[in-house]
C-alpha cells in the first residue's frame, strides 16, 4: 500500500475558529461578530494581537469595519479594528507600487491618525501602539529616532513581551526598510537577553535571520538558489541561536500546547532548526507542529509542502 502524503495545514486563523467564523461575517459584511469576538477576547493580548492582525488584513478589502463604526462610533473595539485596517491598507498599495515606489503619505498619514485615536479610544490596549510602528515603516525616511522611541515606549508600558510588537519594530530596524543588518540583530539579541524563561521573545533571532535572507534575496536577481547555499542557515552563530532559543523557551514551557498567536513563531523557530541542521530540536518541534503550519518563512526557501515531507522524513516521523 503506498503511504501517505504529508500535507500541511495551512489555515490562516492557525486554529482560532472562532476567528474563522468573524472573518466569515466579513465576506458578507456582518459586523456584529466582529464586536463579539473582540468583546470576548478582552485583554488577553496574544488573542487580541493575533485577531485584530488577520480580521484588519480581510476588512482591508471591504467596507466592514466602516459601518460598523457608522453604527457605533464610539466603539473602541471598532476604532482599534479600524487602524489596524488602515494600516493593513497601506502596505497593501505599498506592495502593489512595488519595492521602492513610495505611496501618497497622505494614505500613511490617515494610518497614523486612526492609530492614535484608537489608542485615546481603548487607553490599556497595545494593538494600537503595534499598528502604528508597523505603518510607521512606509514613510520613506522612516519617522524621528524621537518618535519611534515615544511609540515604543507606551507599547512596551502596556505589553512589555509583545513578540508582534518586538517584531514590527525588527522590521523598522532592518536593512530592507530603515536600519542595517546589525542594528536588528541587536535589537533581536537585546530582547532575548531580557525575556523571562518560557517568554517567545527569543524566537526575534530567528525572524531576523529571515529578514536578512529576504534582503538578500532583494540584493540577488538569480534568486533562491544564488543565496548562501545553506550557509546563511547553518554557520555556528545560528546554530547557536536555535539551541538558545529552544532552550530559553520552549525546553522551560510546562506543556507543548501552541495558541493561535504562537503557531508562527513555532514555525520560524522549525524552520531554522530544520535548516541548521539541529536535528534534535527539528524533530521536537515538527512533532509539535504537527500539520499546523504557516507559509513563511518556509516559502522564502523554496516549497513550503516539500520541505516539511524531506525534514519530516528525515525525522523519522510518522505521516
Amino acid at each position: 500500500m503506498a503511504r501517505e502524503r504529508f500535507t500541511p495545514d495551512y489555515d490562516p486563523d492557525c486554529g482560532d475558529t472562532s476567528l474563522t467564523s468573524s472573518r466569515h461575517d466579513i465576506v458578507i459584511g456582518r459586523w456584529q461578530g466582529l464586536r463579539e469576538l473582540l468583546r470576548a477576547t478582552g485583554p488577553d493580548w496574544l488573542a487580541r494581537g493575533h485577531r485584530i492582525r488577520l480580521l484588519a488584513q480581510a476588512c482591508a478589502a471591504n467596507s466592514t469595519v466602516e459601518t460598523w463604526l457608522a453604527a457605533e462610533p464610539r466603539n473602541a473595539d471598532a476604532l482599534v479594528l479600524r487602524a489596524a485596517t488602515e494600516t493593513a491598507r497601506a502596505f497593501n498599495l505599498a506592495i502593489a507600487a512595488g519595492r521602492g515606489v513610495p505611496i501618497d503619505q497622505q494614505r500613511i498619514d490617515t494610518a497614523v491618525m486612526a492609530c492614535l485615536q484608537a489608542a485615546e479610544a481603548l487607553p490599556d490596549d497595545p494593538t494600537p501602539w503595534v499598528s502604528l510602528i508597523s505603518v510607521a515603516r512606509l514613510y520613506p525616511a522612516g519617522v524621528r529616532r524621537q518618535e519611534l522611541a515615544r511609540w515604543w515606549d507606551e507599547l512596551h508600558a502596556r505589553d512589555p513581551y509583545s513578540v508582534e510588537g518586538h517584531l514590527q519594530v525588527l522590521h523598522y530596524y532592518s536593512a530592507r526598510w530603515h536600519g542595517s543588518h546589525g542594528l536588528m540583530y541587536d535589537f533581536a539579541h537585546d530582547a532575548a537577553g531580557v525575556a523571562p524563561p518560557g517568554c517567545p521573545l527569543p524566537v526575534l533571532v530567528q525572524y531576523a535571520r529571515v529578514e536578512e535572507y529576504r534582503h538578500l534575496l532583494d540584493a540577488v536577481d538569480g534568486g533562491q538558489s544564488a543565496v548562501g547555499h545553506g550557509q546563511h542557515w547553518s554557520h555556528e552563530g545560528a546554530v547557536s541561536a536555535v539551541r538558545r532559543t529552544w532552550q530559553c523557551w520552549i525546553s522551560v514551557r510546562p506543556d507543548e500546547i501552541i495558541a493561535p498567536g504562537e503557531l508562527r513563531d513555532l514555525n520560524h523557530l522549525a524552520h531554522a532548526a530544520c535548516h541548521a541542521g539541529v536535528q534534535d530540536i527539528s524533530a521536537a518541534l515538527l512533532r509539535m507542529l504537527g500539520r499546523r503550519a504557516t507559509r513563511t518563512p518556509w516559502s522564502y526557501t523554496g516549497d513550503p509542502d516539500q520541505q516539511f515531507a524531506k525534514f519530516r522524513r528525515e525525522a523519522k516521523l510518522r505521516t
